[in-house]
């Protein structure tokens, strides 16, 4: 009773390249499965009967359900995708704009150091400095238009 042994060196390279080949395709296809009952739940299309039809079809005949998926809604997977990542950028953005909003308020001496730096890196000319300083002594509030709107990105 010999049981005949393999060892590493005994596989040739075309079966692993073969088994490396079925194992890629293997996690592409549940990738691909993932994605489309992603892409199910994410549609405001349909309906939740509509939902439970195909998410029924593709796991009870993964298959045949993703294929036909793919021909029937898959055209719009890719729009579907791009609204909500495009959803979740503007949710971040009005969440930045508004913690920046809720930090302490601007003193006019912050106004004046900001005005300072702006002159200092030469990004507004002495006149425009003075302008906006005027503005902000008076207590006009303008000096952010007046010094902001024509400043550099930050150095």
């Amino acid at each position: 009773m010999s049981a005949q042994t393999y060892l590493a060196y005994d596989y040739p390279a075309l079966s692993v390249f073969w088994s490396m080949l079925v194992f890629f395709l293997w996690i592409m296809w549940f990738v691909l499965l993932f994605r489309i009952v992603i892409d199910i739940f994410r549609d405001d299309e349909l309906s939740g009967w509509g939902k439970a039809g195909w998410l029924l079809f593709v796991v009870l005949l993964p298959f045949l359900g993703v294929f036909v998926y793919l021909i029937a809604r898959g055209k719009n997977m890719g729009r579907r995708e791009a609204e909500q990542a495009r959803a979740q950028q503007q949710a971040v953005d009005s969440y930045i704009r508004e913690a920046a909003r809720t930090g302490a308020p601007v003193t006019s001496a912050d106004e004046l150091a900001k005005l300072s730096d702006l002159r200092s890196h030469g990004d507004i000319t002495d006149d425009e400095f003075r302008r906006a300083k005027e503005l902000v002594l008076t207590g006009s509030g303008a000096s952010a238009q007046a010094g902001g709107a024509r400043s550099a990105p930050a150095h």
